[in-house]
């Protein structure tokens, strides 16, 4: 079986037609890259592979796991960096790494939240809403606290 494989992939909302019959294999090792014009279905095809939004129908597999039976262990076994920090402004540092280390399961994750805020100068400002931080610095704080995920860094 392929790391990601994808068969007969539909989302839809509602009458719109995001993704039909989207079928696709990615072996381990390969890397994937989405193209096309707005509105194609890239975004909705990136966040169902995300666990962030479950297909209309169809099956995906990502490292051997089904997302329909195992969205948690799939979780545990990606890492995903956007352009586009998945961040919540309004929250903390602090609650954004709380929140991201209990959807992945980070093991101990009041002394790993610590030990990141440190490691990336942000300790200081761990109760400082992620909106009022630098730009460059909001997405460095979230791949350090995952970075105990086998697919993170």
């Amino acid at each position: 079986m392929a790391a990601i494989e994808i068969r007969n992939l539909t989302k839809s909302f509602g009458s719109h037609l995001a993704l039909r019959d989207v079928d696709l294999a990615v072996a381990e090792g390969e890397f994937l890259t989405l193209v096309g014009p707005n509105g194609a279905g890239k975004t909705t095809l990136i966040r169902i592979l995300a666990t962030l939004s479950r297909p209309t129908s169809g099956e995906v597999w990502v490292d051997g796991w089904n997302l329909a039976d195992g969205a948690a262990e799939v979780r545990q076994r990606i890492g995903f960096i956007s352009h586009q920090p998945l961040l919540y402004g309004d929250l903390t540092a602090e609650e954004n790494l709380r929140f991201y280390s209990q959807m992945y399961g980070v093991p101990d994750p009041a002394s790993r939240i610590e030990e990141v805020l440190e490691q990336v100068g942000l300790l200081a400002r761990r109760r400082d809403a992620v909106a009022r931080l630098s730009r460059p610095r909001r997405p460095r704080a979230l791949r350090r606290a995952l970075s105990s995920g086998p697919a993170c860094s």
